[in-house]
């Protein structure tokens, strides 16, 4: 009866131990309270007629709802299921709580059942009764259990699971990375296929002209300076036909590395870049919104947390060590009388180990436990710097393409104008080929300019809903997943199983 009040009385103990661990308080943002409102970044483009964010944040926006594009879409969905990165990032995760859960338990006794036979030889001379050879049977159940009076297991436990909670975080960023990586290399597809179509355009007026260069070298009105400069803009067309067909089929190979298998030949039609309508009126919010919407700040937090709870663990290494050990079964000189009665046998064996000299080894490690923190406080800080910064960068992006745009409309439709008058007066002799050749690049200029500012607000736009957080739920409305979820789990699924997960219970 006395044992089992001592037992009683160490798990109170244990109930109400205590814990070395720092108190954690989260570090300042060293961020300015509000983006860029002044000057570049004060005119934010309006959203188009049914294209409207509605003034709901990127997180609230599922990407479904972003891209409308239904052959984008249906390529992120088989991305989610197929790439490979995303599938380490989920083993990982998986990986991470096998951790936590071995931490954990060692909170907990061990009882294990054990069987043995011991066979021992004595000389003669010491034998009792002249019994030089004896055996000895046992079986029954051991204990041992350590209790965590200072708290150093359970400050491996925290930390253990704060890893669990980043590396859940880093999965949830991977798996949005994914998503804008799956649409920014579709929309330059879409890009290469309008300088395809772009440099066929130039290069049959290019043939159109040198042909008429040719016939007029041949018929003596024309010189050869007219036909080789014509031939040059030919030849330079058809060399960057090539380059271009070249990146196409580059940036086919980086879509189809990205999904993890090859394009399905039933894909829905597209749309052209053109025709791309992404949401352009996604409010900033504030830069401390950054904090709960962008899963890299998180993961940056919860390892800043596993390193706070790891002081705990080295503070507690100072301090005696209490174990408790014991064992309860049959003990018999023969198999046969194991289970006889008086054979019952016993121990219990308490310990308690107290750290004296161990070269510096605990102040050490100590040391090295608030370094560490140290380090992660500065990792924190710098992830939300560079999210303050992306998300600044995208603002001043997004608002000046439209503008940038316009003007390149503009300069492609008066260099338009410009060939086509250069070609009439080279016709009516009053200027020279040169003049051709020269509205003919500018134009072809203008039009690639056209076409790559084009895809980079698009880009720009693909940001900015990433770097405010949005990409993780596939459809608005829905209840988002935990940050563990498998990467192709429903919404309804995944709240279901919300309950028997770590992260779902703390990170949400």
């Amino acid at each position: 009866m006395k044992r089992y009040s001592l037992i009683a009385l160490a798990v109170a103990v244990v109930a109400a131990g205590c814990t070395f661990e720092p108190k954690y308080e989260r570090p300042a943002a060293p961020v300015a309270a509000a983006f860029p409102a002044s000057g570049v970044y004060a005119t934010q483009p309006a959203a188009s007629a049914g294209d409207t964010a509605g003034g709901r944040t990127a997180v609230d926006i599922g990407w479904r709802e972003f891209f409308s594009d239904p052959r984008l879409q249906q390529i992120i969905q088989l991305a989610l299921a197929n790439n490979r990165d995303l599938r380490v990032a989920v083993l990982n995760v998986d990986a991470a709580r096998a951790q936590y859960r071995i931490a954990r338990a060692a909170l907990f006794p061990t009882l294990n059942a054990q069987g043995s036979k011991s066979v021992s030889r004595t000389p003669k001379d010491l034998s009792f009764l002249g019994q030089t050879i004896s055996q000895q049977y046992q079986v029954g159940l051991n204990t041992s259990w350590e209790i965590d009076f200072w708290g150093r297991i359970r400050s491996l436990k925290d930390q253990a699971l704060e890893k669990y909670l980043a590396t859940a975080q880093a999965r949830k960023a991977a798996e949005i990375s994914l998503v804008a990586q799956v649409a920014e290399q579709y929309l330059q597809m879409l890009a290469v296929d309008d300088l395809l179509k772009t440099t066929d355009d130039t290069l049959k007026t290019a043939e159109a002209s040198y042909a008429l260069t040719k016939l007029q070298f041949d018929n003596g009105t024309g010189s050869e300076l007219d036909l080789r400069q014509a031939e040059t803009v030919v030849e330079q067309a058809r060399a960057n036909r090539e380059a271009q067909a070249r990146a196409r089929a580059q940036a086919e190979n980086a879509l189809v590395l990205l999904v993890g298998q090859p394009l399905p030949d039933d894909l829905p039609a597209g749309n052209g870049l053109g025709d791309q309508r992404l949401l352009t009126d996604i409010p900033a919010g504030l830069p401390s919104d950054l904090l709960t919407r962008r899963p890299d700040i998180m993961e940056a937090e919860a390892t800043l947390r596993a390193a706070n709870a790891n002081i705990g663990a080295a503070r507690a290494a100072f301090f005696p060590k209490i174990s408790l050990t014991g064992s309860f079964g049959s003990a018999s000189p023969t198999l046969g009388g194991l289970f006889k009665a008086g054979s019952a046998a016993w121990s219990f064996a308490p310990q308690v180990a107290l750290p004296i000299f161990e070269g510096g080894q605990n102040v050490a490690n100590l040391d090295l436990a608030h370094v560490q923190k140290r380090i992660e406080i500065a990792n924190y800080e710098k992830a939300i710097q560079s999210a303050f910064r992306e998300v600044a960068d995208d603002l001043a992006a997004r608002s000046t393409y439209d503008s940038q745009i316009q003007a390149l409309e503009r300069t492609t439709f008066a260099e338009t104008r410009s060939l086509d008058l250069s070609q009439l007066r080279y016709k009516n002799g009053v200027d020279s080929y040169l003049q051709v050749l020269t509205a003919q690049t500018n134009l072809y200029t203008a039009q690639q300019a056209l076409i790559n500012a084009r895809v980079a607000r698009l880009d720009n736009l693909v940001d900015l809903y990433v770097a405010l957080g949005g990409g993780w739920i596939a459809n608005t409305g829905e209840t988002p997943r935990p940050a563990d979820a498998p990467a192709t789990v429903g919404a309804a699924s995944a709240a279901a199983g919300a309950s028997a997960s770590p992260a779902a219970k703390t990170a949400g």
